[in-house]
Formats: structure tokens, sequence, C-alpha cells
């Protein structure tokens, strides 16, 4: 609770008091202190501002600024003694009784004060989440390219007697608005008011990385640098005198390995010490100095933003005035909200005009000058780069030499997707026919158990035959996405957008844009929020738009089953040719949107990371999370549908259906089948199957399928096919599900298939299209209407409800003209 939201005549404890700078040590220095019991006078006729009661005087606070002192009241206090059992005094306790209600509030203040809530920032691919998992113990994705921390995270961990709440930011390289992550750091920074920052510093690349520390300095928020990748910083000789870069940045420094998780300790108990405020020794508050010119024209800024209570009580506006400066979007807002404003319009301009005669630069750039010359001074006296006499070819410059070659880059790249897709069906086939058993005898046993009827059938033909036709396939998920993050954690992924950027150019995006594309053969929703990474909002949008052509994990079981059933000596190729067909049809689509969405061409910048050879570990624990992710989707969203679909594909029901599947029972329960009881039963058997076909044709299910089935039946699709099309709207594994109820439903007895058999199932199809219209169904679920999750993600991304609908509307029309292509051509052929 906020001291701002008691109530008059309320009584609280101080937990802490939060804001920066003078602020914050002048709400000390009145009486505001961690542990101190504060009581609600009144407030005043406009409720604002609070006279309050502390260590025995009364004071008042406006509410902006009791707003930034947190506290536990006594209500609070009451309601948790209460849920542990204690027994609260009454209200005409006598003195003791009081005093151990305060010393209760107290203790349970001090526990509060005990939570510290860190901020991790830091540039892209810095080791900020690997020191995150380390930390914490959580498992978030680690890559070695930019962009993978696409929100913030949060984990918790006790250390040292204090419990923390760590959260990892997006890595960014500025705190500028360029684009949204950047944005959503500062936000998070300004807003969430964490009580310690750690920024996270590369070792190896050390001064780019220090621009965004000057920023976080400017912020005036209380901060510590962990220096990661140090054992990289000491392998080339490098060294550098920690103590004093601290003091001349105004900040201690902690030297890790957060790979190895060397440092850790040291890290969090200065973090410790920063928070208490234990040791004044370890950090001094100081200003970037900018130059006499620049520092003059902040100056005068700054004292106008200063005279807002609001603004000087919630912001550090040395930060404000610097950040206006340089026409940053966001506080441009901030300052159209203010009374004063034309006047700081004019002081602005007028400032700006003086920098920019003296410098003969623009603002911004002088101001960015002005950092990396302070960066550059500071390492000056503190850094030494050890320099060879020859200097060597590193291991990564060797590795580039070949995979970003002029003639071999899209080569290699092709054959590492043919690869992947290759061990894919290679490798999966092994655990695939293994779990295909099991999921088949596990169907006999239930089978073999339960007596005929409904809960039977519910079971075998709608539970089994949904959730075992898609659990088949988790070989298959967890072998792509092994070699996904085997190409993301060397390095390669960064290097593939490397390739691609003149190409991506040419179709109005950038090279970064093509590393959410490659995020989306994981999954659309995760590869649509790393866009956020992407500066220009061009860029942006129709990456956003062309991301749904890339092939998910979630179309994987479909692709194997098809491939395999239909092209079992070319499955690999075929696989390999959908998602090229996906890439290509992204790059049309992106070509055609460029004409259309207009914005301010932005340089592409991004970050080649030296290669590092992937912890087994790391790879483990990426593709085990994205197996498990498969293995819960399947106990929930794949398991209710499956009911579902079984309940709308056994009901309405056939009463002339039951009474041949009774008379099928008594025939087979014979001991001895006479040659006229043989003839019933062949045809009765034959008598169940036809009516099997007539029972789903006329049930729910099959009347929404053939409600559908004018627009669908060019394509060559059964009716099966099209209701398996529209339960995939809501998850594209849902399309095998689908069709393995479906399909387990309609099996023929006489027969005795087992569609719990996934080549039962491939059978099947086999038996009711053809080559051409299987590939053309390839082709429609590459391209049709994204999942629901993704329908979302693109509405957050975008703001806007018509950009999600436009994607969608657009895929599925290319959808149904490719797969008619595909259908129409591959008939020529037969």
């Amino acid at each position: 609770m906020r001291l701002s939201e008691m109530q008059t005549g309320s009584v609280g404890v101080i937990v802490k008091v939060n804001g920066h700078g003078s602020f914050r040590k002048r709400l000390i220095e009145m009486g505001f202190i961690a542990g101190k019991k504060v009581s609600v006078i009144l407030n005043a006729p406009l409720k604002d501002p609070i006279e309050y009661e502390i260590l025995g005087y009364k004071l008042s606070l406006r509410r902006d600024e009791a707003r930034m002192i947190e506290v536990i009241s006594e209500e609070e206090a009451k309601a948790q003694l209460i849920s542990e059992g204690m027994k609260i005094p009454p209200v005409d306790a006598d003195a003791d009784e009081k005093d151990w209600l305060d010393r209760e509030m107290e203790k349970l203040a001090n526990e509060r004060g005990h939570v510290i809530r860190v901020a991790l920032v830091g540039n892209p691919n810095c080791g900020k989440t690997s020191l995150f998992n380390i930390a914490s113990g959580s498992h978030e994705h680690v890559g070695n390219y930019s962009g993978v921390t696409v929100d913030a995270k949060e984990g918790r961990f006790e250390y040292g007697g204090y419990k923390f709440v760590l959260v990892d930011l997006p890595g960014t390289y500025s705190l500028s608005a360029y684009s949204p992550e950047e944005l959503y750091v500062r936000k998070n920074l300004l807003e969430a008011m964490p009580d310690v920052v750690v920024n996270v510093v590369d070792a190896s690349n050390i001064e780019r990385n220090l621009y965004l520390t000057t920023q976080v300095i400017d912020m005036n928020l209380r901060t510590v640098v962990a220096l990661n990748m140090y054992d990289e910083l000491e392998a080339k000789g490098d060294k550098i005198d920690i103590k004093q870069l601290g003091w001349l940045l105004g900040i201690p420094i902690v030297p890790t390995v957060s790979r190895d998780g060397k440092g850790i300790p040291e890290l969090f108990d200065t973090v410790i010490k920063i928070y208490t405020q234990s040791d004044p020794t370890l950090a001094r508050h100081i200003h970037i100095n900018h130059g006499p010119e620049i520092e003059k024209s902040i100056d005068r800024i700054k004292l106008m933003l200063q005279e807002n209570e609001e603004l000087r009580t919630r912001y550090s506006t040395r930060y404000l005035a610097i950040k206006y400066l340089e026409n940053d979007s966001d506080v441009e807002r901030i300052v159209e909200s203010l009374p004063g404003r034309n006047l700081l319009i004019a002081a602005r301009v007028e400032e700006q005009r003086r920098i920019e005669d003296l410098m003969h630069t623009n603002t911004e750039s002088a101001i960015v000058d002005a950092k990396y010359a302070f960066i550059q001074g500071a390492l000056a006296e503190t850094y030494t780069r050890h320099i060879e006499k020859r200097p060597r070819r590193t291991i990564t410059d060797k590795i580039d030499a070949v995979v970003t070659n002029k003639w071999m880059a899209f080569p290699i790249f092709v054959l590492l997707l043919y690869i992947m897709f290759e061990a894919t069906f290679a490798l999966g086939n092994y655990p695939m026919d293994w779990i295909d058993w099991l999921v088949g005898k596990f169907g006999e046993f239930v089978a073999m158990f339960m007596k005929d009827g409904w809960l039977k059938d519910l079971m075998v033909n709608g539970v089994i035959a949904g959730v075992g036709s898609v659990l088949v396939f988790l070989p298959n998920i967890m072998i792509l996405y092994f070699f996904i993050s085997l190409m993301e954690d060397s390095g390669y992924m960064a290097r593939a957008a490397f390739i691609v950027d003149k190409l991506m150019h040419k179709i109005g995006l950038h090279g970064k844009s093509f590393i959410p594309m490659v995020m989306g053969f994981g999954c659309n929703v995760p590869a649509i929020m790393a866009t956020r990474s992407i500066e220009s909002r061009k860029s942006r949008l129709i990456t956003i738009a062309i991301i749904p052509f890339m092939s998910c994990a979630g179309r994987l079981p479909i692709f194997v089953l098809i491939a395999g059933a239909f092209f079992p000596a070319n499955a690999a190729l075929a696989m390999l040719g959908i998602y090229l067909l996906g890439i290509v049809l992204a790059i049309l689509s992106a070509t055609v949107l460029s004409r259309f969405v207009k914005d301010d061409d932005l340089p592409f910048v991004m970050e080649l990371p030296p290669y590092r050879v992937p912890t087994g570990k790391a790879i483990w624990r990426h593709t085990w999370e994205k197996g498990k992710q498969y293995l819960q989707k399947m106990a929930t969203t794949i398991l209710i549908c499956s009911i579902i679909i079984w309940f709308l594909g056994f009901f309405p029901r056939n009463t002339e259906l039951i009474d041949a599947q009774a008379r099928y029972a008594e025939l087979t329960e014979q001991p001895v089948l006479t040659e006229d009881l043989q003839a019933e039963l062949d045809s009765v058997s034959a008598k169940v199957n036809d009516l099997y076909e007539y029972q789903q044709e006329n049930s729910y299910i099959g009347m929404l399928g053939r409600a559908v089935a004018p627009v669908m039946n060019p394509l060559g699709f059964t009716w099966k096919m099209d209701v398996s099309l529209l339960t995939g709207v809501a998850a594209k594994e849902l399309v095998v599900s689908t069709l393995g109820v479906m399909y387990s439903q309609g099996a023929k007895i006489s027969q005795g298939e087992d569609l719990q058999d996934d080549t039962a199932l491939q059978s099947a199809l086999v038996q009711a299209i053809r080559w051409p219209a299987a590939l053309a169904f390839m082709v429609f679920i590459l391209l049709y209407f994204p999942c629901v999750a993704t329908f979302v993600a693109i509405k957050n991304e975008t703001g806007r409800w018509r950009w999600a609908i436009l994607c969608c509307a657009y895929t599925m029309v290319v959808a149904w003209v490719f797969a008619l292509l595909a259908n129409q051509i591959g008939t020529l052929f037969l």
C-alpha cells in the first residue's frame, strides 16, 4: 500500500521510500524512515496536501509525494496476522496489547522491506538472461543473437536474508524512443521504480555497452554494473581497473561470468549494500559531463521542468531535460501536458539553435558524441588493451569467411534447413513408431476392459485417438527445436539476418526482420512479439503481417503425417519445399505491402556476436521446455477439443446403427460360426460401415463440414478435412487430432483397423484423397488463418484489430488460391 492511499485516522508503518536523488533524501531527512509508525491526521479540503504525524511531530505532504512511500497499514497487518492464526487485541485493549500489535506491524514492515526489486538492463546478447537464469533458477531461453527477451520476465529467490524480485527486461542499446522495445524498458525503469538496477555490460565490448550505462546514470537510479563475460576480456589479455572505473562512473562494478555463475554472489552482495546504503563509499552521484555549452542548455531546461511538482517528484528532471533536447517523442508528450509548455518549447528551440551554431551539428548528435567522449575518457584511464604484433584471425572470422561468402551463404542456409527436416524425419521415425505402438496398445487395453457404449467410444475414438494422434509427433517437435536452438545459440541466426539484408531491403524490410521470421518456425506468437526490436514502424508492421506464412511447430505434425503418407521417398524434400514456399510468399507479400505502408527508412544496424559453442544444458533446457509446452497443450486444449469433436461426430445417434452394432457384437461372440452366420456377419459388417458413414455425414460435425464443402471442393478435400481446418483455427495441432477422431469414428470394423495407430490414419487418408489434394492440403495448412493466439498477438503488437483482421483475411485468400493451383497442377501429372 502507498501512504497516499491511507484514510484519515488510519495508522501504518513505513516499509520503504521510493523515488530518487534529492527528493528521496528530503523525505528521509523529514523522518520518513523504514520501520517508523505514521498516522494520517487529515486531508486538506481539496484532498491535497495531507497532514501526517511521524516521530511525534506533524507535517504535510502532497499526494504525489506520499505515493512514493510504501507502508503497511494497521488493517493490512491485522488481516495478515489473522491469516497466520494469531489473535488480534480488541479496540479497547490495554497498552501492552497495543504495543504488541505495534511490534508485529514493525516486524511485518521489516519483512516487506527485505524484498528488493531488481531490474536487469543491458545491450542485446550481453548475457543478461543467462545471469537471470543462474540467479533466480529460472529457465528462460537464451540465444546468441539480439531480441531473445521480448518482454519482462520475473524470477524470485532468497539470498543474504533478503527476498529478491528479479526482472529481466528486453535487451536494448539505448533508452531512446526509436523502438517499442526501448520505450518498454524505459517505461519499466521510470514507472515500476525498481529498488536497484543491475546494468549488465559485455566486457568484451565495453565501450558500446557503457553508452546505455550513461543513460541510466542520467536517470539517477541506484545502479550496480555487472561486468559480464569477464573471462573473455581476460582471455584477450586486456586489463581493466574496475575500482577506478567504478569511481569515475559513480557506480560499483562487479566482474561476472554468468554462464558459470562466477561473481553472482558478489554481485548481489553489492546490490544489498546499495539498497541498504550500508557502505557510502560504494557509490556517488555524478552527472555525465556533456561539455559546458550542452550543460548550460540542460540546466536551463531542467530548472524549468523542476517548477512542476509532479515531474520533480516522479522523474529525474535532468534526464527529462536531456531527452527533451534530443527531441524525444515520449518526453515531448509529457511536456505538452504541462501548463508552461509554450515557454519550454521556446527555450528548447533557442538552446538547440545555440548548440548547433556553436558545435556545427544537431543537438542529438552533440549529446551522443559527448557521452562517448566521457566513456572514452574513463576507459583511457582504466582500460589497457592487449595489442598483438600480428593480428590473428579469430575462429569467428574464419567461420564467417565461409557462411557469409557471396556464393556459399545461401546454399549453406538451404542445406542447414534440409538437414533439419531430414533429421526430423529420419531420427524422429524411431521414437514415433514406439509411441505409435504404445498408443495403439493402450487403446486396445482400454477397449478390452470397457463395456460397449458411448463412454467406451469416447475414450477409444475420442480421447485416445485424438490426443494419441498428436502425441506421436512429440519427437519431431523436439528435434526441430533442437536444431533451431543450435542455430540460435551458436550465433548463426544473426548471420542469416546479415545474409538476407540486401534482399530484405529490396522488399521494404531490413535484415532484423529475418530473425522474427525464423523464430516463426518455432511459434508465430513469440516471433510477432520479437518485432518490438525493429525500429522502423513500416518494417515492424510488414514483418508482423508476413510471420503467419512461417510454418510454426504446430503445423509440423500435419506435414509429417501427410508427407509421410503421400511422399514417403521424398518426405524431407516435400517439407523443405513447403517451408521455402512460405518464405517466398512472405517475401512477395512484403513487396506488395511495402507499397502501401509508408514510413521513414532507418539504417540496418544489428550486432554480429562471436560464435560460441552452445552448452548441452542450454540446448536441452530449451528443447525440453518446448516439448513440455507441447505436452501441456495436449493435456488441455487438444484433450478438450478432441472430446468436443467426438461429441459433435457421435450425435445425434442413429438407432439403426445402434441395432446393427448390437447384432454385430452378438455374432462375433458366437463360439462357432456356421456358414449362414458367417454370411450374416459379413452382411452386418458391411451395413455397419455404411451406417457409420451415414452417421458421420448427418452428425453435427458432418453438417458443419458439408456446409463449407462447396467452397473447399475445388481443392480436392473431403468434408472431414474441411472440419479439421475449422478446428485448426484454435490451434494447428488440432488438425491432426480432428483427423484422428474423424477417421477413427469411421473405421471399417471388418478390416480391423486401429486408428489410434498413426500408420492406419495415413492409410485412411491415402484411400480418401489423391496426392494432388494432399499437396494442396499442406499448402493450405501452411498459409491459411493463423491460430487464435497469433491473431491476438497481432492485435496486441499493432494496437489495432484492423491489422489482425486484415492479416487473417489476406492469408485465407492466399491459402485458397495457392491450394487450388497445387491441386490443379498436380492433377495434370496423374
